[in-house]
Order: C-alpha cells, then sequence, then structure tokens
C-alpha cells in the first residue's frame, strides 16, 4: 500500500497538515510506502496583501486551535506565484534529499519565521542548510528546465485527481482500492482510510492463501 502527499511548501494548510503526516508515517512504517509530491499553486491563490494573509492565517489558526498565529512576513506583493520554495524543494531531490527536511525547513522558515524565501538566496540558504547541501549546485538544478519540468509535471498529476485543496492525500493498495483526501489536516479519517485498504488487501491474501487464483476458464 502507498500514500502520496500533495503539497504547496508555503501553504499554511499544508503545515497544519503535517503532524497527520509525521503520525501516519510513525504508525504504519514498514507497512506502508510514504511519498510527497508538489502541487504548484497558481499565482491568483495566493494572499493579495499581508493583511489579507493574516485574516487567512487568523482563520486557519483558530480552526486547528493552534497556540501561535503564522507569520506573513514572507509575503512580498510584486512577487506572482511562489515558485521559488517549491522548485528549489524539488531540486534537493536530485541531491539525495528525498524526506522531508529540506521541505519543512523552507515552510519553517516562511510560516514560522516570516522569511522572504521567495527569493532565491534566502531559499538556497534555508534548503542548504537543512540538506546539507552545496548552494551553487543547489542553485543552478533549481532554476534548470528538467526541475521547472518536473514541478509543471507533478501539479498536473494534481489536478488530474480533481480535487483544489492542498493538502492533499492519495491512499492506494495492491488491490486497486483507493482513497481521496482533499483540504483534510486530521490524522483521524487517514487512519480509518487506511486500516480499511490494509484490511481487504489482506483479505485478498488470505483468499488466495487458500483458494489460489482464479480459475482461466
Amino acid at each position: 500500500m502507498k500514500v502520496t502527499y500533495y503539497l504547496e511548501v508555503i501553504s499554511s494548510w499544508c503545515y497544519w497538515a503535517e503532524p497527520a503526516w509525521t503520525e501516519l508515517k510513525r504508525r504504519y512504517t514498514g507497512r506502508v510506502d510514504f511519498g510527497w509530491k508538489l502541487a504548484q499553486m497558481p499565482a491568483d491563490a495566493y494572499p493579495v496583501s499581508a493583511e489579507q494573509c493574516d485574516w487567512f492565517y487568523r482563520r486557519s489558526g483558530s480552526v486547528t486551535r493552534s497556540p501561535f498565529m503564522l507569520n506573513s512576513g514572507w509575503f512580498e506583493p510584486e512577487i506572482r506565484g511562489y515558485l521559488v520554495p517549491n522548485l528549489v524543494t524539488e531540486a534537493a531531490r536530485d541531491f539525495g534529499v528525498t524526506d522531508d527536511r529540506v521541505r519543512l525547513a523552507v515552510a519553517h522558515a516562511a510560516v514560522r519565521e516570516g522569511k522572504k524565501v521567495g527569493r532565491w538566496d534566502v531559499a538556497v540558504a534555508t534548503a542548504v542548510a537543512a540538506g546539507d547541501l552545496e548552494p551553487k549546485a543547489l542553485l543552478e538544478r533549481a532554476q534548470s528546465p528538467e526541475i521547472a519540468a518536473r514541478l509543471e509535471a507533478s501539479t498536473r498529476e494534481f489536478h488530474a485527481l480533481q480535487v483544489t485543496q492542498r493538502p492533499t492525500f492519495l491512499l492506494e493498495n495492491s488491490i486497486g482500492d483507493r482513497a481521496l483526501f482533499s483540504g483534510i489536516v486530521r490524522v483521524e479519517p487517514l487512519i480509518a482510510a487506511v486500516e480499511a485498504l490494509l484490511a481487504d488487501e489482506a483479505a485478498y491474501a488470505s483468499w488466495k492463501a487458500h483458494f489460489g487464483d482464479p480459475p482461466a476458464h
């Protein structure tokens, strides 16, 4: 079975979903394959002002009962579409950083520390510190056509699911069952779905052990 997490690095709702992602991995390590993919938000999905961003942060923070408010200091009105954080995060994969370290560091720098991660130098410095990477090599890779193409491809894959909200979690088992959660940040429904898909998978394995494959005729 596998779980794929579609996210935007500096999305506040993805930030609030990280504890659920961590708990899923803790519970099902060795039983489920986990992976994440980037789904770039369109330019018009970002706030138009720091004041608007703060309004959204007050809402999401209140909904999640957070004891702190997120920081809108990363926002720069002259930037239309924050590609840089996602491109830098995707590029880090090519240097062996395939876990969550870099993307979590960039997200934390933005929404907790208010750092201007829409700028190449800030995003790269954050990623370098988190992933022990070489700055020049990371920047060159992040600005390459190959990384841009990969980000576009994973974003198209996200849209093909016919959802609009990040985070999105796609759960799939070996017998073709699928469950899709879009906009969910709490772990309880995800756990319930994982358990159901694992149970169905185990039932099919038990049947095969007793009766083998279906007859050819």
